[in-house]
């Protein structure tokens, strides 16, 4: 089975720190267009968080089952299904315990990707990641994946190194989604 991993705040939905409320998604520009083409083509669509919220207690790991809920219902309403959601509530410096460590599921980590692939069959050769900083993308490229970086001003860093190099840079989830069926 091919996938396309896709990073949720920034990529998928507007960008609005540590929200579970699901009144407060807002789907990014570009974004219908993109997961509808992806469908399209057959590549299986994955949600790929990370969620350092619930490490640093600003909300419990239950508030993700709504948002989970709400994206799936809101993309199926476009005709989409989502086949999996997959988040990461650790952070190493969070003040919830059982959720302050430094883990293997973080991005820029490939665990959650490593885990939904071996979940759900996924070949990581034949898949992509999407992702709008360049730690979505060294997770992508440490599993496998072909990269894409959404180049829209959420990337502060730009700390490059090999693993951290895309493999095409796009404005939107639509352009990505052109990409990704192009090269297929």
């Amino acid at each position: 089975m091919k996938a396309v991993f896709l990073d949720k705040d920034g990529t998928l939905i507007e960008d609005v720190p540590y929200n579970v409320d699901p009144l407060k998604i807002r789907l990014c520009a570009g974004a219908v267009e993109g997961v509808q083409r992806l469908a399209a083509a057959g590549y299986e669509l994955f949600i790929v968080t990370n969620q350092s919220g619930v490490a640093r207690g600003y909300f419990s790991e239950s508030a993700l089952v709504a948002v989970e809920k709400h994206l799936r219902r809101v993309l199926g309403d476009f005709g989409v299904a989502i086949s999996g959601f997959y988040y990461c509530p650790h952070h190493p410096q969070g003040i919830v315990e059982e959720f302050a460590i430094d883990c293997d599921c973080r991005k820029p980590r490939p665990g959650l990707l490593k885990k939904a692939a071996q979940e759900n069959h996924i070949d990581l050769l034949q898949s992509w990641f999407v992702g709008d900083i360049l730690n979505d993308v060294e997770a992508g490229n440490i599993a496998g994946c072909r990269t894409i970086l959404i180049d829209n001003g959420n990337e502060t860093e730009w700390q490059l190194s090999r693993q951290r190099l895309p493999h095409h840079i796009v404005k939107d989830l639509t352009a990505a989604a052109k990409v990704i069926t192009a090269l297929d």
